[in-house]
């Protein structure tokens, strides 16, 4: 049985040259399903826990489909791929709800360095300790899938010298997040944060994974992956999604994959260094991608994340492959082959493109592929 998926998808609006525009508080009012962030320039929509990748296909583009000919009503607007401000001006926040008193401290507190774009993919998870037990396989990993969707290297037209700017800007907050041991440390753990102030509400955790539920800490029955940046393919973000499908049904089949049991790195506390190594490993993929030299949690040796995928999608294989989706592991080899987003951009500005060029063009390539799943869209997608 497939485990259930669902999708925070945020983007930016602008025009077709790559100017980015808040226009937010529009989509809103007179599009059902689409939330403001606290900048107007992007906009978030929510797709429903489904466990079939063909209808997550579906959930994805509909919603899109939708916010294109609506941005097309009020002008010449569209979507603008990226996770940073490519083309925008970062030095101002553009307030998409000015009576909110939460977003009164967002933009206090982290200026512009939230006004991001991303996807956080959700994985069900009903057993609550097995949940708690998957969050510290995944926050080890979280690293790689970062590595295979980063496209945020430039901001404010320059090239910033991060494959994801977006995760090295990122204020991940509160700054030390444990690796929970069970499901009451996850409680006690937030209610200390809420009394401190460290977290303003329970929704104030932005690490790269987080335990989630309609009444978090208590509640909990979803997974939450928050590291990766936009990928607007919808093929590679389900190829993204499998890898983290089949990752968390073989610790739950498996809880001897839990690092706190399976680590034999021995300096010191094991928590403190599994996170000092998780933490160190972000910071190089947010800079190098799938080029970064990372850390194993197993032992501590040294790996390209490149390498690293190569051998965990292997490994992963017959496990998706029995449960029916391994072709969408196929889409992460591409990428492992090709380079994800980040790396094309900077290729193609090495060759003399500028950043604005690059975004048009990227603009043109997503709403092609868009509209050339169309005709497939609900129906059975096959993958060579």
């Amino acid at each position: 049985m497939l485990l259930s998926k669902g999708f925070e998808v945020e983007v930016y609006t602008g025009t077709k040259e790559g100017e980015i525009i808040g226009l937010s508080s529009q989509i809103v009012r007179d599009l059902h399903g689409f939330v403001r962030e606290p900048d107007s320039r992007n906009v978030e929509y929510t797709t429903a826990p489904l466990c079939n990748y063909d209808r997550l296909l579906c959930a994805l583009l509909r919603p899109r489909k939708d916010l294109r000919q609506y941005l097309q009503s009020l002008g010449d607007y569209t979507i603008i791929p990226g996770s940073t401000l490519s083309t925008g001006d970062s030095s101002k926040f553009f307030r998409s709800d000015p009576q909110n008193p939460y977003h009164d401290y967002i933009e206090q507190t982290y200026q512009t360095n939230i006004v991001t774009a991303s996807i956080h993919i959700n994985i069900g998870i009903e057993d609550t300790e097995k949940l708690i037990q998957a969050y510290r396989l995944i926050r080890l990993e979280a690293p790689l899938l970062l590595a295979l969707s980063a496209s945020s290297p430039f901001l404010d037209n320059k090239v910033t010298g991060y494959h994801s700017t977006r995760w090295g800007l990122f204020p991940q907050t509160p700054k030390n997040v444990p690796l929970f041991i069970n499901h009451n440390h996850f409680i006690e753990w937030t209610k200390q944060q809420l009394i401190l102030g460290t977290m303003q509400n329970v929704r104030h955790l932005w690490a790269s994974v987080r335990p989630n539920g309609d009444n978090r800490p208590y509640s909990l029955n979803r997974l939450e992956l928050r590291i990766c940046d936009l990928v607007l393919n919808p093929i590679h973000l389900l190829g993204i999604t499998a890898i983290l499908e089949a990752r968390i049904n073989q610790i739950l089949n498996d809880p001897t994959l839990d690092p706190l049991q399976q680590s034999t790195i021995n300096h010191g506390n094991l928590e403190t260094e599994l996170l000092r190594i998780t933490k160190y490993n972000e910071e190089a993929v947010s800079e190098n991608s799938l080029d970064a030299p990372l850390y194993r949690w197993q032992d501590g040796s040294k790996i390209i994340a490149r390498d690293w995928l190569e051998e965990l999608i292997s490994e992963l294989y017959p496990i998706a492959k029995a449960k029916g989706f391994s072709c969408f592991l196929t889409p992460a080899y591409k990428i492992l082959q090709q380079g994800n987003q980040a790396q094309s951009w900077l290729q193609q500005h090495q060759q003399g493109l500028s950043i604005t060029e690059i975004i048009q063009n990227a603009i043109e390539s997503v709403y092609q592929e868009e509209k050339d799943l169309e005709n497939k869209l609900c129906e059975p997608i096959l993958i060579a």
